[in-house]
């Protein structure tokens, strides 16, 4: 047997940049489309910015009937978006220039069925991602498309309770099928669920959970995510039965935990809190509840409901891909209270590590952690990685004569760019990598536009006023070049 290193990136890597449909498009009240999820988060610069990203953890009832009252005086950042919806041929000419080979985007689930349990879809918006898609054929962008990123109907939580409901799977299932249908000869690659495993941590997002005066949070939050791996695997089965030469990745948020030192209680930590993540891809990789998940539900009384079939289902339609987003590792304690708490961990509230700077929002930054993290999920999965997400968010200044110097991002993406190479050589089966939010677009957790991540910038603030002028920072060139030189011109 001959093994042969992989020195750099394939021949075919699929560069590019990712968004989401609820950060970007806009548009909230044109083409029939109905309220997401994504539509409840208001912005308001008067409150304390801990209080910003506040609601995105925790969504209170009264939250939800202002978000649905036609007269609410809140301004709700995801409703508007950059006005993709409108500017996307721009947009998309844009990502062109860059030589982008893919796109990772996603669909709005309340664009195709506005309420999410009706049974024809709406055809305005099947249309407009018809002509999303066409554009991007025409300039030889390969479209990477989430079929639930953050955004699923508001009418499913209010009416039906959200994912806790198992009849979610059905209408899930429809509105895939619906797309698969339409778009089978457009689209090659799909992912089910955006960062399935947040369902923990933000479980009105993720499965339209309402968190206020939950008494059996942690029994709803499994059982959802139970209800999204079938719809998964159902969805994987269509897939693959209706779109030719289809594949279809699961996708979580990798904030690999490492021991804040190597106290065994601190390891011990670390490694349920990875548990904690890979969990998701456990089930939707391999097909099966892992056996660490008994002791789980029953120290948590979590007690599963359901049905018969599931099993077979689960096991026969596993994944072809994992895709995760990688943004930074997460120090774990078994003594947090002692040590400083690091703002930027959303998923897992590390500790502050001494050995790594900051970000201006307090994400801690981790570039060889990457490699590490792309060797632990091929090693554990030995399946086809795409890194659907990764990048920082600054404050991003125009300087006189229109210039915008982020050779911070320049760094940052450069650092992991660097480690992902590492990765292949180590014999990490790697296939493309989309840089998160290419174009900047309403940050997901703050429901900031000053919070911006882009090649592209672009003039909204985040009171919602702005021409929505698009202008090129340096990193865009500077990722033309990386693209060109298929990752060998970093400098």
């Amino acid at each position: 047997m001959k093994l042969i290193s992989q020195k750099t990136f394939p021949e075919n890597f699929l560069w590019g940049g990712a968004t989401a449909a609820n950060q970007l498009e806009g548009g909230f009240d044109r083409g029939g489309k109905g309220l997401s999820v994504a539509d409840c988060y208001s912005f308001d610069e008067t409150l304390p910015k801990e209080q910003w990203s506040a609601q995105w953890h925790t969504m209170t009832n009264n939250q939800v009937m202002d978000a649905m009252n036609p007269g609410s005086s809140l301004y709700f950042p995801k409703r508007v978006g950059i006005d993709f919806y409108t500017h996307y041929k721009e947009d998309i000419k844009l990502f062109a220039e860059m030589g982008f080979k893919c796109y990772r985007m996603s669909i709005a689930w309340t664009r195709i069925f506005p309420n999410g349990d009706e049974l024809q879809p709406n055809e305005e918006g099947l249309k407009f991602y018809d002509d999303v898609f066409d554009e991007l054929i025409k300039y030889g962008i390969e479209p990477v498309v989430t079929i639930s990123h953050y955004e699923m109907p508001l009418h499913l939580v209010t009416e039906y309770g959200g994912w806790v409901n198992r009849k979610l799977i059905g209408f899930f299932l429809n509105y895939a099928k619906c797309l698969f249908d339409r778009y089978k000869n457009k689209v090659k690659y799909w992912m089910t669920f955006n960062e399935i495993n947040s369902i923990l941590k933000h479980p009105f997002t993720s499965a339209g959970i309402i968190e206020e005066g939950n008494d059996h949070l942690v029994q709803d939050e499994f059982q959802s995510a139970h209800h999204q791996f079938v719809a998964s695997a159902l969805a994987t089965k269509a897939c693959r039965e209706m779109v030719r030469e289809s594949l279809m990745g699961c996708m979580i948020s990798y904030q690999m935990p490492v021991p804040y030192s190597c106290d065994p209680d601190d390891i011990q930590r670390a490694a349920e809190l990875q548990r904690l993540t890979l969990f998701f891809s456990d089930v939707q990789v391999r097909g099966y509840y892992p056996s660490y998940t008994a002791r789980w539900f029953d120290e948590m009384g979590v007690k599963l409901e359901t049905a018969e079939g599931d099993e077979d289902i689960l096991s026969s339609y596993t994944v072809d891909y994992v895709s995760l987003s990688y943004y930074m590792t997460s120090a774990a304690s078994a003594h947090p209270e002692r040590y400083s708490k690091v703002q930027g961990n959303l998923l897992t509230n590390g500790v502050e590590n001494p050995y790594l700077k900051s970000s201006e929002w307090g994400w801690q930054i981790d570039a060889k952690g990457l490699r590490t993290a792309l060797n632990q999920l091929y090693d554990r999965y030995q399946k086809p990685l795409f890194i659907a997400e990764n990048g920082i968010g600054a404050t991003d200044t125009i300087e006189e004569g229109g210039t915008i110097d982020d050779s911070y991002r320049i760094a940052y993406l450069k650092d992991h760019i660097e480690q992902m190479k590492e990765a292949i050589k180590d014999g990490v089966d790697l296939f493309g990598y989309t840089s998160w939010g290419c174009i900047d677009c309403v940050s997901a957790s703050t429901s900031q536009m000053s919070k911006r991540y882009g090649f592209i910038y672009v003039d909204l603030d985040d009171n919602g006023s702005g021409t929505l002028k698009r202008m090129k920072k340096k990193s865009f060139d500077w990722y033309k070049q990386v693209i060109s030189s298929n990752g060998e011109n970093l400098d």
